[in-house]
């Protein structure tokens, strides 16, 4: 059996040096570890129990992935959702998932509220969390229970949603460890957003897993990549990152001397942005 995501967090937080978020203030995994036990014990405060589902539909920030988390040891059933989606989009997959509780950038929460959801401010919630307990007794769940929900992109129709068991999101990870190579001494530059699988579980799982640490941006700019990319050992990205950066005359091979992989996912990446990407003669990479 693959061993949990969670319980994977917690060997890392057993090493008080190991390194989850780099930046002025690094994020330590012992960091981590506290901060979820505060956010699953507001989620408890708030009246949620194992098997509940939460949405989450704010901007991308270090905080959703240690709300993620934070779910996964309280049972929570993580329901990440666009925050570009209107109120009327919203609305299919409030009737579809029926959430016990939203959390919302502040400016949506009135309009959540009268769409016939239980809204909190995000804000709100990580002020009460902060003054919360560190300790925390996870939940006992199997590893068939539903740990996530993501929502396909509906072309074809409407959304629906796809229910991911803690063991599909373990196994997935473990997987995908092993072709990449991946160990606690790689640090992975995340760029993409997280309200999807790619940016949310596979960079996510992937780092936590090996034990690695993240350079976490906001969101793609080419030049924080390209200011970030000396730091890091692997990258993950959409194509259209790719074929930005291209464009920009600071992507040299030297730039690129310590990353041993690029990743490219969530679209077919071109031929021709590939062949770009590894001729080493061209002043832009």
């Amino acid at each position: 059996m693959t061993r949990d995501i969670i319980a994977r967090l917690r060997d890392g937080a057993a090493n008080p040096a190991r390194v989850w978020l780099h930046g002025p203030c690094p994020v330590t995994y012992a960091d981590l570890w506290a901060d979820t036990g505060r956010l699953a014990n507001t989620l408890i405060e708030a009246g949620l129990v194992p098997g509940d589902r939460l949405l989450l539909q704010v901007e991308k920030s270090a905080a959703v992935l240690t709300l993620y988390l934070a779910c996964l040891r309280a049972g929570v059933v993580f329901l990440p959702v666009n925050p570009a989606y209107t109120l009327p989009e919203t609305q299919h997959f409030l009737t579809d998932a029926d959430p016990a509780l939203v959390l919302a950038d502040a400016r949506r929460v009135d309009g959540l509220a009268a769409l016939g959801a239980r809204a909190m401010g995000f804000d709100r919630f990580l002020a009460k969390a902060a003054k919360a307990r560190t300790e925390f007794a996870d939940a006992a769940v199997t590893p068939g229970a539903v740990a996530a929900i993501l929502y396909t992109s509906g072309t074809t129709g409407r959304a629906k949603g796809v229910m991911l068991t803690r063991e599909n999101l373990a196994s997935n990870a473990d997987a995908l460890v092993g072709l990449w190579r991946f160990t606690e001494r790689d640090v992975l530059l995340h760029a993409l957003p997280v309200f999807h699988t790619h940016g949310l579980f596979v960079a996510t799982n992937c780092a936590l897993c090996a034990g690695a640490s993240m350079i976490f941006q906001p969101g793609f700019s080419p030049k924080a990549v390209l200011a970030a990319l000396p730091s890091a050992t692997v990258m993950m990205g959409v194509p259209t990152f790719y074929a930005r950066l291209l464009e920009m005359p600071g992507l040299t091979p030297d730039l690129c001397r310590g990353i041993r992989l690029f990743i490219s996912g969530s679209a077919p990446l071109s031929p021709a942005t590939h062949a770009q990407w590894q001729e080493p003669s061209r002043n832009s990479f």
